[in-house]
């Protein structure tokens, strides 16, 4: 799976199934801050990762992830 496929499908269930407004997501873009996720939604991004990708994400993995880009990448290391 390529970088932008990875792009494209963590942009894709943001919008669709956590309702962030696709103008607001950019690499930039802090996931707590800008993009509004909080705790709830962040378990149902659990499932969806591991859904979507096969992974499973750790916590203490995500503690150091705060932007779109650094989650796409921590997602990239997961599925190679």
């Amino acid at each position: 799976m390529t970088r932008e496929e990875i792009e494209l499908k963590v942009k894709n269930f943001l919008v669709e199934d956590i309702e962030v407004d696709e103008s607001v997501i950019t690499p930039d873009a802090l996931l707590k801050d800008d993009l509004g996720i909080d705790s709830l939604d962040f378990v149902d991004i659990v499932v969806i990762v591991e859904k979507n990708f096969g992974v499973k994400i750790k916590p203490e993995e995500m503690a150091e992830v705060k932007t779109f880009s650094q989650f796409c990448d921590y997602i990239e290391t997961k599925v190679k």
